[in-house]
């Protein structure tokens, strides 16, 4: 194949999905002169699954992610059709923020920011090899033969690598939502010395939504709750906001799948590839859950302009004609049409143990990975190591250290050393119950915890900083009220309400809350307050609330930091450790942890072998 130079640039990012937005613009915002390369530009941004940003844990991601100076959370703000909160009966750290976008517009207003984006080029073709020398990134070849000279690569390809799409007995050669797939790179990463393995995914249908009838299903309004992102103040009002429908699968429904799992791709050896545990098909709920009468279903709008309505929680991959048979089974959906019918897709990714903490990949140099080729679930995981995959190598490219969030930093912390230290036989979902330090990892502190590493970083705009320094400020003037004496009439009639017993004198706000009086009581019946966002206002009520948890989780935290700061050289000969285990051997010479802290997670490390570690760099010193 003929080659010619397309030019020389300091990075390259491979695909446009979630993962791969977010690695250009933090290597273009941060001066550096990028190329982002996708197989097709309307498919920028796009969403092959559900019409939605956040969620359970996604919801702090995003959040971090914003305040870190990243696009996502902008962007579902700018095309939200609803907001909710998840999980808003339970404690403070496990509530999440969730958005129904318009999947149209999410994609359309990510393709426009990126085209007026300083530093950043716009290409559309196939990857088909990576440059190296001297264990070097060096470039880029296209399919077309373009050569584009570069420092610094980010694969972040998405579900398309070698993609198939599965439904009943048809298997295409497309990726997602019948776009090209990739076919040429997975021999370079393999000669580069990845490791790559099959994962799978799937979809549900989506119907026309004029033959659905949501008359008899229950509302799922939208809720006066706060953004995703730091810049913005509020949200639109109940009243502008979309409204989706919960409804239920049934017995009749599960009759279908049950008597035809050999036409399903899952059950009759179709698809061997490994799902994901946390979102599974609904032929996999009804096989699994047997018990279950029923399943929960959502329908969610897709955008403001198209009648498509997304089945969340009805995921398959069985046969057109079961897959009709089966929806009309479900309450509302009697009289449904298809219009985009559900299938399962299959994908190229690769073994995160190969990977550095910063997402380089430790064979080669200036070589990152990024989303789901690092066996990634979801779009807001995807953008979280998009956005860390670029900065790192945006710093590494300016001579500057790498960043890397601790887990008790910042979600982000928690899903990168999950991936490089323990690493994942499925795809991966962040879920709250991963993060030990939840408590102190809200969604309502992730500026206080990250914008000012950013800053520092050089991708927090100096609008966003201000704006922090100011959220910051109004924070210690809340906190500062809140510690001040109450009325005293006022606090005694109110904790009487509460059937409470009379309190002493010189009774504080902070006093009532400990008490479990709800800051928003307070505001109401003292009048404090009346200005402050309700998201700083809740997070000086949690700090209160919860002041001797956070204390005793800071002190684990420092505890941890410690082990953090003691490096372990890459070089290190465990075979030549006497007292170490065999397997602790094997476990560190595959891994290469770069501190004790990242060694004393390893599955197979006890804290003895630890112990040995700390003996002999002693020794060492």
């Amino acid at each position: 194949m003929q080659t010619f130079s397309e030019g020389t640039y300091d990075a390259v990012v491979i695909g446009a999905g979630h993962a791969g937005c977010e690695a250009a613009l933090a290597l273009a915002r941060t001066g550096q002169k990028t190329v982002i390369l996708t197989l097709n530009l309307d498919s920028i941004g796009f969403m092959p699954c559900n019409p939605s940003v956040g969620g359970t844990a996604k919801g702090h991601l995003v959040r971090e992610i914003d305040a870190l100076g990243g696009e996502m959370g902008v962007n579902a703000d700018k095309t939200a059709l609803q907001y909710r909160m998840l999980n808003e009966g339970k404690g403070a750290a496990v509530q999440s923020l969730r958005a129904q976008t318009d999947k149209n517009r999410y994609h359309s207003e990510m393709k426009r920011t990126l085209e007026h984006t300083d530093n950043l080029r716009i290409v559309q073709g196939e990857a088909a090899d990576i440059l190296t020398e001297d264990g070097h990134v060096t470039g880029v070849v296209t399919s077309y033969g373009g050569v584009f000279s570069c420092r610094a690569v980010i694969v972040a390809t998405g579900v398309y690598l070698n993609a198939r799409t599965i439904t009943g007995e048809v298997i295409a050669d497309a990726g997602p939502n019948g776009f090209a797939r990739a076919t040429m790179l997975t021999k370079a990463l393999l000669r580069l010395g990845y490791q790559v393995r099959r994962f799978k995914t799937g979809t549900p249908a989506r119907l026309d939504g004029r033959t659905v009838d949501v008359s008899a299903l229950t509302v799922q309004p939208g809720e006066q709750v706060y953004p995703f992102s730091f810049l913005n103040d509020d949200v639109p009002a109940e009243s502008a906001q979309t409204p989706c429908y919960l409804t239920y699968t049934n017995a009749e429904t599960h009759k279908i799948i049950l008597d035809n799992l050999d036409r399903a791709p899952l059950y009759n050896g179709t698809i061997s590839s490994t799902g994901p545990r946390y979102c599974p098909s609904i032929e996999t709920k009804v096989v699994r859950f047997a018990d279950k009468e029923r399943h929960q279903l959502f329908l969610e709008p897709e955008g403001a302009d198209t009648t498509e309505v997304y089945v969340q929680g009805l995921s398959t991959s069985l046969p057109h004609d079961l897959q009709k048979a089966m929806y009309r089974t479900v309450k509302g959906l009697e009289r449904c049409e298809i219009v985009r019918y559900a299938y399962a897709i299959e994908y190229d990714c690769i073994d995160t143990l190969d990977v550095l903490p910063t997402l380089e990949f430790k064979k080669v140099a200036g070589l990152y990975t990024a989303g789901q080729i690092n066996g990634t679930s979801g779009y807001e995981e995807a953008a979280a190591q998009g956005l860390m995959a670029g900065l790192n190598a945006s710093l590494q490219l300016r001579g500057k250290p790498p960043l890397i969030l601790r887990r008790d930093q910042a979600y982000i912390g928690v899903l990168i050393d999950d991936l490089v230290t323990k690493g994942t036989d499925e795809p991966y979902r962040m879920m709250t119950s991963r993060a030990e330090y939840r408590l102190t990892l809200r969604q309502d502190n992730a500026d206080l915890r990250l914008t000012q590493i950013g800053y520092d970083c050089g991708l927090v705009s100096e609008e966003r900083y201000q704006k922090f320094l100011a959220r910051k400020a109004l924070r210690e003037e809340t906190a500062v009220l809140l510690a001040s004496r109450a009325d005293q009439r006022a606090a005694d009639a109110l904790v009487q309400s509460f059937g409470q017993s009379p309190l002493s004198a010189g009774v504080t706000y902070a006093d009532l809350i400990r008490r479990g009086i709800p800051l928003m009581t307070l505001r109401e019946t003292f009048g404090i307050l009346p200005k402050v966002p309700t998201d700083v206002a809740l997070s000086c009520e949690t700090e209160i609330k919860y002041e001797g948890y956070l204390k005793r989780s800071r002190t684990e935290a420092e505890r941890a930091k410690k082990m953090e700061t003691t490096p372990l050289p890459s070089n290190l000969d465990y075979s030549g450790i006497a007292g170490l285990r065999l397997e602790a051997r094997e476990k560190l010479d595959r891994i290469r942890p770069v501190n004790l802290g990242q060694a004393e997670r390893i599955s197979g490390v006890s804290p003895a072998d630890i112990a040995v570690l700390m003996v002999y760099l002693s020794l060492k010193k």
